[in-house]
């Protein structure tokens, strides 16, 4: 029978010890089953995650949550498995805090501080009433191909933010979701060394896809803890599934290339080999089995 972590116990040891662990978000159940066979393989714990936006894709929470449970005994999963919601709004993180999410993320940075406060708050109290772990938002991430829409988080609010007693902290450090564009300055180090060292909770970098590997390594040097990644796999999926068409594999009759489980699987495998090598940046250690005891929520 599947069992999901909160993560807690991983996060604050990956902060302690210099490492992060990555946050895969699932697009569909291709993305499911690649994300989970590279942390299999690499016998290291993972963090799957959904939006908002991919879960009404998907059929809900609900249905997320289930396949998940199932994939994980279906393909005898036995890593520590996270499973969180990606930037929820309010009501979806009570909502998955009700489905029993071991993990949600309530994203409040478009709120006046104040309000997004006293909301985030309000679901710290109901999640840990429930063992579940929250990450809060400061400091807008920046948007795709856009350098100059992000805000840099104030060191005040994280230290705010941590007294609440939330698990993980995400912020604005330069950092931007999708792709990144041509002229970006690179993620604000002083800012991260800052925060860091006012608050010891684990750090979140958001927009974790194409930012160059000495940046992500120094930035968990500093104190990220996890990293979300989204982009990177979407990209590797599309050039896996272009060449496949591109070289008319899909054309071949006779070895039923028209099959669309064949064009998925080399988009899939792309998916676990770009993963791989991100575990590799990220220096996630192999999972012991008293540490993996200890993270079930």
């Amino acid at each position: 029978m599947a069992t999901l972590v909160n993560g807690i116990d991983i996060f604050k040891d990956a902060r302690q010890n210099h490492y992060a662990v990555g946050a895969y978000n699932l697009n569909n159940l291709e993305w499911t089953r690649a994300i989970l066979r590279a942390a299999q393989e690499t016998n290291t714990p993972v963090l799957v995650q959904v939006s908002m936006g991919a879960a009404k894709y998907m059929g809900g929470y609900k249905f997320v949550k289930d396949m998940v449970m199932d994939q994980i005994d279906a393909m005898g999963i036995t890593v520590p498995v996270v499973l969180h919601l990606d930037h929820g709004d309010f009501d979806a993180a009570m909502e998955c805090i009700r489905l029993g999410y071991p993990s949600v993320m309530f994203d409040g940075h478009k709120l006046p501080t104040e309000e997004n406060y006293v909301k985030t708050k309000q679901i710290v109290e109901a999640a840990h009433a429930r063992g579940i772990a929250v990450e809060a938002e400061i400091g807008k991430i920046g948007e795709n191909q856009d350098a100059t829409s992000g805000e840099l988080a104030s060191v005040k609010d994280a230290v705010r933010f941590a007294n609440l007693e939330v698990d993980m902290l995400a912020c604005g450090i330069g950092n931007i979701h999708g792709i990144y564009p041509a002229g970006w300055q690179g993620l604000n180090f002083e800012r991260l060394a800052e925060i860091a060292n006012a608050i010891s909770i684990p750090l979140v970098l958001h927009g974790g896809s194409g930012i160059p590997r000495d940046q992500v390594e120094r930035a968990i040097s500093l104190g990220i803890s996890k990293v979300n990644i989204n982009t990177e796999f979407q990209l590797a999926f599309q050039q896996a599934t272009r060449k496949y068409i591109e070289e008319g594999r899909d054309l071949d009759k006779e070895h039923k290339g028209y099959d669309p489980r064949k064009l998925l699987l080399v988009g899939t495998e792309a998916i676990t080999d770009s993963m791989k090598e991100m575990i590799s940046w990220l220096k996630t250690p192999s999972i012991s089995e008293s540490l993996q005891q200890a993270t079930i929520a």
